[in-house]
């Protein structure tokens, strides 16, 4: 994949403006949920509006997921969905999880995991509200969780987040560290009987990828942190904090696996299984609820020289992927 492919999540800007996400913040913390959320309207027909590849990419993953052509409207739920998790974040990083209809499933699995004193990685994606997850703090608190993630992207949203909880920039491993420094604040974490959340659907900058069948396409995912998981023998679990409207929100925790091996001679064959696997996983979830996917950005990379349609359209001596005439 190229470099630039890649980034191209990384390289959107914020959308908003800082004084609109700290306007938001004032009007939520002080001002209660009700009041807040009319707010989302304005800020959805903003980038309904503006935004054009972020309401383009809305559109192009309906159309995978649903299977049809997808409404105006259905992009307007989907905008409108991400904006009411980034504004529950505010209460839920405030501690105010009674606001919400909380459903947990697999929470057995994990106390179990945790309660062997290994530490344990729990894999999330975009898909629905990570943040939600942090009612883990409520039910172990004897238990620290570090979450990874960049801090420079999306800054101004990061700085909204550890002024509503100061506690939370002590908790976060940046992603924006060269990839050694990461797996040793990871692993020190871990040692520690630490609970360590990664996103793992998105591919930084020339991070190696499989190139795996999601919603009818092949589309780029970064091997990274299964290879992380690998090298440390620490148990892995995946989790979707799935927003369902209004107040409901449906956390699931499932075991993926209790320590990951990768034999050297059958490396590359089984970290595409286990990667397969967990794009099976994430699919069905998807599925389950489709307006819970926040990455607007062309996410299959269809116009990458390394997806997989075009390098077999280029073998054939073909225009593209999809084959025919010039």
């Amino acid at each position: 994949m190229s470099r630039a492919g890649q980034a191209e999540w990384q390289q959107r800007p914020e959308g908003g403006g800082r004084s609109a996400i700290w306007l938001i913040r004032s009007i939520a913390r002080y001002g209660g949920r009700w009041l807040s959320r009319p707010l989302l309207i304005p800020i959805t027909l903003y980038f309904l509006i503006v935004r054009g590849p972020e309401r383009r990419a809305s559109r192009a993953y309906l159309e995978r997921v649903l299977g049809r052509p997808a409404t105006l409207w259905e992009c307007a739920k989907h905008v409108h969905a991400f904006a009411s998790t980034i504004l529950d974040r505010v209460f839920m990083l405030s501690g105010q999880f009674r606001r919400f209809d909380l459903q947990i499933t697999g929470l057995k699995e994990l106390h179990e995991q945790i309660d062997l004193g290994r530490g344990v990685l729990l894999f999330g994606s975009h898909h629905g509200s990570f943040e939600a997850l942090r009612v883990l703090s409520r039910e172990r608190p004897d238990v620290t969780v570090r979450v990874v993630m960049d801090r420079g992207q999306n800054a101004t949203v990061t700085q909204l987040l550890e002024a509503l909880c100061p506690d939370i920039a002590e908790t976060v491993i940046d992603a924006a560290q060269d990839g050694t420094a990461i797996t040793l604040a990871i692993r020190d974490a871990t040692e520690q009987g630490a609970l360590v959340s990664l996103l793992v659907d998105r591919a930084r900058g020339a991070e190696p990828v499989q190139w795996i069948d999601f919603l009818g396409s092949p589309a780029p995912f970064p091997s990274a942190h299964f290879l992380i998981a690998a090298a440390l023998k620490v148990p892995v679990l995946i989790c979707f904090g799935l927003y369902l409207g209004g107040r409901k929100y449906a956390l699931h925790f499932e075991l993926f696996d209790p320590g990951i091996e990768l034999p050297r001679r059958e490396r590359a064959q089984k970290l595409y299984a286990l990667q397969e696997r967990y794009v099976r996983r994430l699919e069905h979830f998807v599925r389950l609820a489709p307006y819970n996917w926040f990455n607007f950005y062309d996410f299959w990379r269809s116009d990458d020289p390394a997806h997989p349609h075009r390098r077999d359209a280029a073998a054939a001596g073909q225009p593209d992927g999809r084959g025919g005439s010039p």
